[in-house]
């Protein structure tokens, strides 16, 4: 079952001399579960790829369909409850809320969107994650790896359709990294979570299912 895919995607921007289009005509699609590792140099389009897939950014043209809604047509809005619910985010630095404790960032989305939290579920993420004793820590008291796993459970709480990761171990350290790792691999499995993750580092994408090679907005190499 396809859990996102897009069409001819072009994100066109415009310059002093004239336009350059920084996604350049992509389709591809993902399977439920699938963990998807998008490899680029930088300026290659890959993190404007993650932001259109996100509903960060909008698209030129083409279509993104996640779980079948598809979000290029939908007004501001629509797409901000349809991000909230189906679509979580890890970004390289975290974007934690500084006066928030690491159990209240976590269940940010779920209070945002009016909803009653999954208690159960998130005892369970908590676990999961290693960090069910840095439940009330504010994040200036957790290290980078404790609050990148802060920022993993924000993104799984709402049980999104899709994860999204944007070099999610770019701020680490080699152990800190390998740590992350192992939880997407986890979280890929034991959850049945579909994971986009963006990456410069090749080393990194081999914990993949499969790798998408982007260069100047194009999609050159799937493996």
């Amino acid at each position: 079952m396809e859990i996102l895919k897009t069409e001819n995607l072009v994100k066109t921007y415009q310059t002093g001399t004239g336009s350059f289009n920084a996604v350049d005509g992509i389709s591809f699609s993902v399977k439920k579960g699938e963990f998807v590792a998008i490899v680029g140099a930088s300026g290659s389009g890959k993190s404007t790829l993650m932001h259109l897939l996100g509903g960060v950014d909008r698209v030129t043209s083409g279509n993104i369909l996640i779980d079948g809604k598809d979000i290029t047509q939908m007004n501001n809005d629509s797409l901000a409850v349809f991000r909230r619910r189906q679509i979580g985010i890890v970004y390289q630095f975290y974007n934690l809320i500084p006066i928030l404790t690491a159990e209240e960032n976590i269940t940010l989305p779920v209070d945002l969107d009016g909803a009653a939290v999954d208690k159960e579920r998130l005892d369970k993420i908590l676990n999961d994650l290693g960090i069910a004793d840095r439940r009330n820590n504010l994040p200036n008291q957790l290290s980078g790896g404790q609050q990148q796993r802060v920022s993993i459970g924000r993104a799984l709480i709402n049980n999104p359709a899709l994860l999204l990761a944007d070099e999610p171990t770019g701020n680490l350290d080699s152990k800190a990294t390998e740590d992350i790792m192992s939880i997407f691999k986890m979280m890929n499995k034991d959850y049945g979570q579909t994971i986009i993750m963006i990456t410069h580092d090749r080393e990194i994408a081999r914990d993949a299912d499969r790798i998408i090679r982007i260069s100047d907005g194009k999609i050159v190499e799937e493996v």
